[in-house]
């Protein structure tokens, strides 16, 4: 075999292996639906986000706002794929469909768990609280003491609002501590729906 033939043979072989690659906006989503990010891997993504912002703002609540946008573009994001996914784009149209669909498939897809508890405010009818006694977001950060009241739970604040956006339930979302026993890092995240969402609410009963 002469060396042209050999050159022919292997150009010809690297070109169908190109060929043959797929690109990444072809590749099947529902592949990766089982698939893990290793807990180490995430933590330091997370981390690494984290330094980049502290060092881009002035102060904790110019931080917690900048994590509460990080976390909306995940969740605007996160929502699409989900949908596409698990529901077959059928939309809940209740405040309760909604929220137990975030305490459970959302959570579950995230964290690989569902959130640990869903209740009603018994002071405001338009209130709502989705608890997790051990954030993973929170549980490999070590806060200094100048930022000892940032809450990285406002990432996870984000990610919320952008999915209830999305699903036509516009709402203020925040993240708060709330420690309990055993459960030091225990997050709750805190939604206060809009009126219209309130009013949509009532004409549907």
């Amino acid at each position: 075999m002469s060396q042209n033939t050999r050159l022919s043979m292997t150009s010809s072989l690297h070109d169908t292996r190109y060929a043959r690659r797929t690109s990444i906006v072809e590749r099947n989503l529902n592949k990766s639906r089982s698939a893990e990010v290793g807990l180490s891997a995430f933590a330091f993504l997370f981390s690494e986000m984290l330094q980049y912002t502290q060092k881009r703002v002035q102060g904790i609540q110019d931080l917690e706002r900048k994590l509460n946008d990080f976390g909306y573009r995940v969740g605007t994001r996160f929502l699409e794929l989900i949908t596409w996914r698990e529901k077959n784009n059928r939309r809940e149209i209740t405040v309760l469909d909604i929220l137990y669909f975030i305490h459970t498939t959302v959570w579950k897809a995230l964290f690989g768990k569902q959130a640990d508890s869903l209740e009603k405010s018994t002071e405001n009818n338009d209130e709502y609280m989705i608890s997790d006694n051990e954030p993973i977001i929170s549980k490999f950060i070590s806060v200094p003491k100048d930022l000892a009241s940032l809450n990285c739970g406002a990432f996870l604040a984000g990610i919320v609002e952008a999915i209830l956006d999305g699903s036509q339930f516009p709402a203020r979302v925040t993240s708060h501590t709330l420690p309990i026993e055993g459960y030091p890092l225990r997050t709750t995240i805190l939604i206060k729906l809009d009126a219209e969402v309130l009013l949509r609410e009532e004409q549907l009963k």
